[in-house]
Formats: structure tokens, C-alpha cells, sequence
């Protein structure tokens, strides 16, 4: 039976997040979330799961709950890195951010509110059988706290006043705040196919870096329309970041090569790895930057 395409499963991964906060209380605190989980975005951790999970032979439904799980920790940890404390960005995805939208209590009880949601909608789930849903779970957790966004972000803050200003100190704040969530999206997305969850940990490792990579690189070369928000965010706040670090030609060959490297290790699976390959070269997009000599 022919896969359907990532895009159907993008559809079926937003209808699945309404039904989600249709089932929640009426109120300033559910439209407050709804303006924060539904306003847009790539889905691109949900669909890493369920392309994981299609990729050795899975069968996708049954990645589509914690798929939405995930979707939930990336927009409460997006809410979150907005706020004044922390990055301070009043925009996110073309919109005001959440507490500009609403207030930074709002924001804060928000980002409380979908991430206690994602562990509820991951054991809300169907098909899964009790030890798998716990193994999930713990994945979620940890990819979550300390050992990922939360222990990321907190080095992220202190970056700007940090004396380890190396390579090695940035590759572990990223390794946390962006990384642990990918690597997370595709442990649970093989979780849900019965399938040893370390398969695509090498993987996932040069991908979150890649996508770091970029993501500072259209922070210092983007503009408003592509980003969604003012670009320069990250130097204006004297973030730690690979162009700041490497200089742009450099961080754009290193962006280079983690994405190569991705590619290369999809081609050694023993599976044919279509869908999680389609995701790499649209995610991973070298035409997107042009750096001047």
C-alpha cells in the first residue's frame, strides 16, 4: 500500500491538535493556547516522528498522538524562550509572540498548560501497548528537562557572559535546547513502530546540528519575511551562535557537512529512510543562504 505524503500527515497532525484543545475547557487560557499551538508552523518534530516510525515499516497512525505530544513541548518551550526573561522576541511566525498577543502571566500558564497536555495526549493515545507508552514517555521527560530543553535553555542565558566561548561549549547548549527534542521525535517515532529506539540516534545528532546551523544563519542573513520575526535577535542579544563563533563562510561549510553527513548516514540504514531523506533536503536547504566573501 503506497505511503501517503508527509504533507497529508501534516494535515492529519493539525486536525489531531484541535481535536486536542477541543476537548479542554472554554476560556482565555484555551484561546490563549489555540493562538499559540494552531497559528502555524512546520511541524517539523511531529513529522520526524511519524517518518521515522513509516520509514522501518511502522504504521503511521499509531505516531500521530505522540507526535502531537511533541508539537506540544516545541510550542510551550517557543512561549517560553519569547518571554522578556528570556530572549525577549515580540514576534513568532509573522504574529505578535504569545504574552504580547495576550500578557507574560498568560504566556507562562500556557507554556505550563501544553506541556502538561503533551504527557496527557501521549498516554491519551490508542494502539499502544503499556510498556511502549511508558518507554515514550520517559523519552519525552528527558528530552524535556534538564538533560534537554530546559537544561539548554538555561545555558543559553548565561551564554552571552560565559567564558567558554568554544565550539564544544555551543555544540552542548544546542545539543540540549534544539537537539534533544529531534533526537526525542525520532526515538519515539521507532518506539511506535516496535522498533529498537537508538537506530537513528547518529542521525539525529548531525541533524539537530544542522538545523541549529541554519537557524543562526538565517537569524544573521534572513529577513523579516522569511524568519517570521526581525532578524538579528541573536547578536542583539549577544547569543553564542555558529556565524558569531565561526564567521558566516564558515558556519555555512559546517552547516554543509553535518547536512552531508546526515544524508550519508540515512543512505547506510537497511531501510529505504524516503520519507526522513524528503524531510533532510527540505529542512536542511543549502540554497537558503547566500554569504558574501
Amino acid at each position: 500500500m503506497m505511503t501517503p505524503p508527509l504533507d497529508a500527515w501534516r494535515e492529519e497532525i493539525d486536525a489531531q491538535l484541535g481535536n486536542c484543545l477541543s476537548n479542554l475547557p472554554e476560556g482565555e487560557l484555551v484561546d490563549a493556547m489555540d493562538y499559540a499551538l494552531l497559528g502555524g508552523g512546520k511541524r517539523l518534530r511531529p513529522l520526524l516522528c511519524v517518518a521515522s516510525c513509516l520509514d522501518v515499516g511502522g504504521e503511521g497512525g499509531l505516531a500521530i498522538a505522540p507526535a502531537c505530544a511533541l508539537e506540544m513541548i516545541h510550542c510551550y518551550s517557543l512561549i517560553h524562550d519569547d518571554l522578556p526573561c528570556m530572549d525577549d522576541d515580540d514576534e513568532r511566525r509573522g504574529r505578535p509572540s504569545l504574552h504580547r498577543a495576550f500578557d507574560e502571566a498568560t504566556a507562562v500558564l500556557v507554556g505550563d498548560a501544553l506541556q502538561t497536555l503533551a504527557f496527557d495526549t501521549l498516554l491519551s493515545g490508542d494502539g499502544l501497548e503499556a510498556k511502549t507508552r511508558l518507554a515514550m514517555l520517559r523519552e519525552l521527560a528527558d528530552a524535556s528537562g534538564v538533560r534537554g530543553i530546559v537544561g539548554g535553555q538555561m545555558l543559553d542565558i548565561r551564554s552571552p557572559i560565559s567564558d567558554s566561548r568554544s565550539r564544544s561549549a555551543l555544540q552542548a547548549l544546542q545539543e540540549k535546547k534544539t537537539g534533544a527534542l529531534f533526537r526525542c521525535a525520532m526515538r519515539i517515532g521507532l518506539l511506535s513502530a516496535g522498533h529498537t529506539p537508538s537506530l537513528l540516534d547518529q542521525f539525529a545528532a548531525h541533524f539537530g546540528l544542522a538545523f541549529q546551523m541554519a537557524d543562526d544563519l538565517r537569524d544573521r542573513l534572513g529577513t523579516r519575511e522569511t524568519l517570521g520575526k526581525s532578524p538579528g535577535s541573536d547578536e542583539k542579544s549577544r547569543k553564542l551562535t555558529w556565524p558569531g563563533l565561526l564567521g558566516e563562510a564558515a558556519a555555512l561549510e559546517a552547516f554543509k557537512e553535518r547536512r552531508r553527513a546526515c544524508l550519508k548516514g540515512l543512505a547506510k540504514l537497511e531501510c529505504e529512510a524516503t520519507l526522513l531523506t524528503e524531510l533532510t533536503r527540505t529542512a536542511l536547504r543549502t540554497e537558503d543562504f547566500k554569504v558574501s566573501s
